[in-house]
């Protein structure tokens, strides 16, 4: 079995690549040619969570499960709160290929998957990127956003204000101007919002976004955790990464849960890329992306890691 760790992640996997392989899972998803199995995921306790995310990607040739989760008091200890790591398997014979870092994957699967919704969903003419949320991943989230927008300014919220220096940093990184204001001001003038929380409340409320934004909503994974007001999604045109996902731990669960919205309101995302579904309707329409995080993603973006690290020679060979 081969071992491709986490510090060698970065030098072989680019965001563009990310962005390609996540693309091409949520097509073959939407072709029938890729599936995911039941999520679990397990509270451990002190805001704890562990989870196993797993699939088949026939057409990539990949049988795989993330094994990870989120951890709070990582940052005191210093490393990332989110721990996880890929394991690859041949689907022909279940023999195990490789154990893949999935720390790095993770954060670029993430803002791939919220790039494609913006690329896909947002208007051409979107200039304002709003971020809520200022944690590890949203670094990340906006890089991201601004490869497939040109973005002009960027304004961010948080809970914890003290944190919205790391935007500001990544925004002067981008050349762009970077603002801290109210979620009222965010929702009157982003044509983009991105939320990347860890929250079990909703911070963003339906009467701060206005007709014509798109928001990628990235930080609900799991049974009670919430970014947004229900009433926002009844008013908005529903996307996700996976329907069943998105009813039973994304953000839908909550609109579902009020019957504001069903799930036939909502539609993967590689509806959009196939050209089954035609995406935004018109200038003044909503649109959400209720991005969970399945595991084909991390499938998806272990297998390209491994193909560079095979390419470069860089992947460790262990017998089991």
């Amino acid at each position: 079995m081969l071992i491709v760790p986490e510090e060698r992640i970065a030098e072989l996997v680019s965001p563009e690549a990310a962005y390609q392989a996540v693309e091409a899972v949520f097509d073959a998803m939407a072709r029938g040619e890729a599936y995911n199995f039941p999520v679990v995921r397990e509270a451990l306790g002190e805001g704890r969570q562990y989870g196993f995310k797993s699939g088949l990607d026939r057409a990539g040739g990949m049988l795989g499960v993330k094994a990870g989760g989120y951890f709070p008091g990582n940052a005191d200890r210093g490393i990332p709160n989110h721990q996880s790591t890929v394991m690859l398997f041949d689907p022909e014979s279940g023999r195990p290929l490789a154990l893949v870092g999935g720390n790095l994957l993770t954060a670029l699967r993430t803002a791939a998957a919220s790039a494609i919704s913006i690329d896909r969903l947002a208007r051409s003419d979107s200039r304002v990127l709003g971020m809520v949320g200022a944690g590890h991943q949203a670094a990340f989230q906006m890089r991201a956003a601004a490869r497939v927008r040109p973005f002009e300014r960027v304004l961010g919220w948080n809970y914890h204000p003290e944190m919205l220096g790391r935007l500001a940093e990544v925004a002067a990184e981008l050349g762009l101007p970077f603002e801290a204001v109210t979620l009222d001001r965010l929702g009157a003038e982003a044509d983009v919002i991105v939320t990347i929380t860890s929250s079990p409340a909703a911070s963003l409320r339906d009467a701060h976004v206005r007709p014509g934004t798109h928001l990628a909503c990235m930080g609900t994974d799991t049974k009670g955790k919430q970014e947004v007001e229900p009433a926002l999604l009844a008013r908005a045109r529903l996307f996700t990464d996976e329907v069943a996902q998105a009813a039973s731990i994304g953000e839908c669960q909550h609109a579902l849960a009020a019957g504001l919205i069903a799930e036939g309101d909502i539609t993967p995302i590689g509806d959009v890329i196939t050209g089954a579904h035609p995406g935004r309707a018109g200038a003044d329409e909503i649109t959400l992306f209720d991005g969970t995080g399945v595991g084909l993603q991390d499938i998806a973006v272990a297998a390209c890691a491994l193909a560079e690290a095979l390419a470069r020679g860089v992947a460790a060979e262990v017998a089991i």
